[in-house]
């Protein structure tokens, strides 16, 4: 019987697939990761997550001088910024990063090959190289291609005045006008960059909620202070229609029978993201999809032996972290280990400022799933740190449930929220009570504390609440 060439192959490099490679390479397995494009990281790391993190960081810096250093008894005087220098910082970190892949993929034995990939059976796969083609044999294959923006039909993605989030983090100048279409993750994070560097931004989103996912007490609070940092709002209302006009575009909205028409020089269409599988010849194969979903067992497994889907090509939240954590236990479940994810301990981060974080389930997802539920908040204005850091907006809420009064939901909105939020993901982990939250030491003065008053709030022992 003709030896396999691999273990395992993985196809597509980002936060799931080099992931789900690394650790299956730490478990002794010959292993192969294919990459169409010509940088190992996948979307997140070139250009998705990182990327706008990095100029996050940099709007916030001069929006930070710009409006606060004066309180602080610094001199701003002639602030200004270079944004060729930001984008450039932006890409320096990227490249720093999708390096370090590469060099991990070194340090592990695994093979990275830059090419298209094309599953021929559930352990055959053909890749079109720059020079030709190759056929690799395995024992089995993880699908990790992740997931593209969707466009609208009227509004076809140029990358230059109708970007979606990957134009978006390469334009060439600030825009004087940037309308957002969608007020999800995606949406207000972009808004919020251009906006601190000056650009007159409005959000089109079609629901009348801004982050539809989050907690609606968040979603309220981050709404208004959003709106107090500049950024207009069209909510419950749809685009149904746009052209050029001259050098900008005309977007026709609808709110009810209300029409009304918003000019823009740069539109950003964050309507959302599908799962990538163009050309991966899973229809042709049999592969049963779900809505454009992979569909997959409780092991990943999909309706093909030998082959897997994780990550933005399965059901769920379309998060970075996820779908790590799923290469991980996947390579762990194939090397013959037990391994699960918890998926109520998986947190989700909006980049905004303030942030916005949350682990558990909503206020509104516990009581549709008839709960008995206790719920705590505590505002920062209330917390030494934050009054010290002159960034006092926003608050904690938990919920609680059973007689030990368990948690089940983390929601904070506020400076540091993505750090905070991994103490909720450790408690609902190790199946953690309010009661152990609201009685562990935290220190003083730490934004922390807002976590322990908002337990001992819902439980009637708050000290500072």
């Amino acid at each position: 019987m003709k030896k396999r060439d691999y273990d395992l192959v993985v196809i597509g490099s980002g936060p799931g697939g080099y992931v789900a490679a690394i650790r299956a390479a730490q478990n002794g397995m010959k292993v192969a990761c294919i990459e169409k494009s010509q940088s190992l990281g996948g979307t997140c790391l070139n250009v998705g997550c990182i990327p706008s993190k990095a100029l996050l960081q940099s709007s916030e810096h001069y929006f930070w001088f710009k409006h606060n250093s004066g309180k602080h008894g610094i001199s701003c005087k002639d602030l200004s910024f270079d944004f060729s220098t930001m984008m450039q910082r932006k890409d320096q970190v990227v490249k720093g990063l999708t390096q370090g892949v590469a060099a991990l993929f070194k340090r592990h034995s695994i093979e990275s090959i830059l090419g298209t990939a094309r599953v021929m059976s559930s352990q055959k796969i053909e890749v079109e190289l720059k020079d030709g083609k190759r056929e690799i044999e395995c024992e089995n294959i993880i699908l990790a291609t992740g997931s593209e923006s969707i466009a609208l039909p009227f509004l076809p993605y140029d990358e230059k005045q109708i970007v979606s989030s990957t134009g978006a983090l390469c334009l060439s100048s600030v825009p004087k006008r940037l309308l957002v279409i969608g007020g999800g993750v995606i949406g207000v994070e972009l808004a919020s960059v251009y906006n601190r560097l000056g650009s007159e931004v409005t959000i089109v989103e079609m629901l009348d909620q801004i982050c539809i996912a989050m907690d609606q007490t968040l979603s309220k609070n981050l709404l208004q202070l959003l709106k107090k940092q500049g950024i207009g709002f069209f909510l419950g209302t749809k685009v149904t229609g746009g052209k050029k006009e001259n050098e900008h575009y005309s977007i026709q909205v609808a709110n009810g029978d209300k029409q009304t028409t918003i000019n823009a020089d740069v539109v950003l269409v964050a309507v959302g993201r599908r799962p990538y599988i163009q050309g991966l010849g899973l229809q042709e194969l049999g592969v049963v999809l779900n809505r454009g979903f992979v569909t997959v067992d409780n092991r990943f497994m999909t309706s093909i032996p030998h082959l897997y889907a994780i990550g933005d090509l399965i059901e769920g939240p379309m998060l970075a972290h996820r779908a790590s954590e799923e290469g991980c236990v996947l390579a762990d479940l194939l090397a013959g280990k037990q391994a699960h994810v918890n998926y109520m301990a998986i947190p989700n981060i909006i980049y905004t400022h303030p942030e916005v974080a949350a682990v558990g389930l909503t206020e509104k997802e516990a009581r549709n799933m008839g709960l008995e539920i206790v719920i705590g908040t505590a505002a920062f204005r209330g917390n030494p740190r934050t009054r010290s850091n002159g960034d006092e907006d926003g608050l904690v809420k938990v919920i609680g449930t059973g007689p030990e009064k368990k948690l089940i939901g983390m929601h904070i909105l506020g400076a540091q929220a993505s750090e905070l939020i991994q103490i909720g993901m450790v408690a609902i982990e190790k199946k953690m009570s309010l009661f152990e939250l609201s009685e562990s030491p935290f220190g003083h003065p730490t934004l922390s504390e807002a976590i322990k008053e908002a337990c001992g709030q819902a439980l009637g022992r708050a000290i500072h609440t």
